[in-house]
Parts: C-alpha cells; structure tokens; sequence
C-alpha cells in the first residue's frame, strides 16, 4: 500500500525529508498518544508543537496512518460527544503500548548504527575535484 505524500507546512530548510518520515510517522503517532485519547486535530497539534513545529501532518496523511493502526489492533477509536461536537478519539491499545516499547528500542538502536557509520562526516572538509 503505498504512503500518502507528506506536505510538511515548513520551509525547505526545515522540512525532513518524506522518506524518513514514511519510517517514523506510526512511532510518533503512537508516542503521542501515551499521555491518554486525542482526536485528530489534536493529534496534529501535538506532532507539531513536540518537533519545534518542524513536522506538520497533514489529516489526510494522518487519518490512513490511524485507520492502520486501528485496523492493527494497536490503537482504539470511539466517538464523543460530549465536547459538543462529535468526535473520534483515539488511544493506545495494550498492543499499541508494546509495540511502541519496541520500536522506540528499535528505532534508538538504529540511530546509534547511523551514527557510527556517518560519524562526523559533517566535521570533514571537502575534498578538492
């Protein structure tokens, strides 16, 4: 199934490149909703203020990533009204909560592999043509 393209609202210079976040966006889901149930908008708000405002995802990359997720039986949704507005509130799962345990392990692990192999390639002057 093929990823919805990612439209980060952010400048070039800030924006992350759309195959690292097709990696990541079910992590940072998930992680979002360990503090308790959100719905969508606030979902969104909380990627967003969480990276700097750097990641801004857009409901109709976020809504095929929770409908996934749900389908996995990692988060649960109901609806509410009790807002005044009816509402889809979605919240870990026992499942969701190992299965994030997991991959942030996962994910720290692989950082320290990139680590090791790029090193301090920023640190080293350019070589001449």
């Amino acid at each position: 199934m093929a990823m919805p393209s990612i439209k980060p609202e952010v400048s070039a210079m800030d924006a992350f490149s759309p195959e690292l976040l097709r990696g990541s966006l079910d992590l940072m889901v998930l992680a979002v909703l360990t503090d308790g149930p959100k719905y969508g908008y606030l979902i969104q708000q909380r990627l967003k203020e969480s990276s700097g405002e750097r990641l801004q995802v857009q409901a109709g990359t976020l809504y095929p990533i929770l409908h996934r997720l749900e389908q996995d039986r990692l988060v649960q949704a109901s609806w509410d009204e009790s807002t005044g507005r009816r509402r889809k509130w979605y919240e870990l799962t026992t499942a969701g909560r190992q299965r994030l345990t997991s991959r942030v392990q996962e994910w720290n692990d692989f950082v320290a592999c990139i680590q090791g192999v790029i090193g301090n390639v920023a640190e080293v002057p350019p070589q001449p043509s």
